[in-house]
């Protein structure tokens, strides 16, 4: 995947949303493949004003995840974007949200959702590096 004709690469935010209580994660599938789970992520832009608010935008769209941002994770550069992780401890879930047709969302333990997300590298770098992770 090249940077579609930006002379730099796209700036992707990205959300982990969490249940702490209950030590999940919330997965979606990804619009363009379906049958893959991503987490909740997508391009900033300059009305989010700063990364954070572009990763929550992202959970409120994709997921409908309501709740607030905990931590920074890591930025991971490739070629083609840059992506910006945060922890995003979930408050509420929304029943009608805007891509609700277009993803189905599941909550799963961290094995399941390092799982789930190895077919993309970025995606399970960042939940590996996140507060969920086993610690070593």
């Amino acid at each position: 995947m090249g940077n579609k004709g930006r002379t730099s690469p796209r700036i992707v935010c990205c959300a982990i949303p969490i249940a702490r209580a209950a030590g999940k994660v919330l997965v979606i599938t990804s619009r363009k493949r379906p049958d893959n789970w991503v987490l909740p992520k997508g391009g900033w832009e300059s009305s989010d004003v700063v990364l954070e608010n572009a990763a929550s935008r992202e959970a409120l769209e994709e997921a409908g995840v309501r709740g607030s941002i905990t931590r920074f994770v890591i930025t991971i550069p490739t070629p083609a974007a840059t992506y910006h992780f945060y922890e995003l401890d979930v408050v509420s879930l929304e029943q009608d949200w805007l891509e609700r047709n277009e993803r189905r969302r599941e909550w799963v333990d961290y094995a399941e959702a390092m799982r789930r997300l190895e077919w993309k590298k970025e995606l399970s770098q960042g939940l590996r590096l996140s507060s969920l992770a086993p610690t070593r």
